[in-house]
């Protein structure tokens, strides 16, 4: 179960991080797919969170969400490829 749960993070960060710049004419598209892919990788992580309310990037590959529930995690792909979900 865990492989599985780090190939499909590992998915949906590759989504989210490739679907950037394909909507980067839209910039509020882009909020919005950014913290619909941010959502997912926080829940697969087993991550309480319930929705994305709000991002900043921090860097390339790296985002801190913040979640309705006030919950606040930062989401980076480290020097390995691995996604990194943290607790802030």
């Amino acid at each position: 179960m865990n492989r599985y749960i780090r190939g499909l993070t590992l998915i949906a960060v590759t989504a989210m991080l490739g679907g950037g710049p394909a909507l980067a004419a839209d910039e509020a598209g882009s909020d919005v797919t950014v913290a619909t892919d941010l959502t997912a990788v926080i829940a697969l992580q087993a991550m309480p969170c319930g929705k994305v309310a709000s991002t900043r990037e921090l860097g390339e590959n790296d985002y801190l969400a913040t979640c309705q529930d006030g919950n606040r995690y930062r989401v980076f792909v480290d020097a390995n490829g691995r996604v990194i979900v943290t607790k802030q």
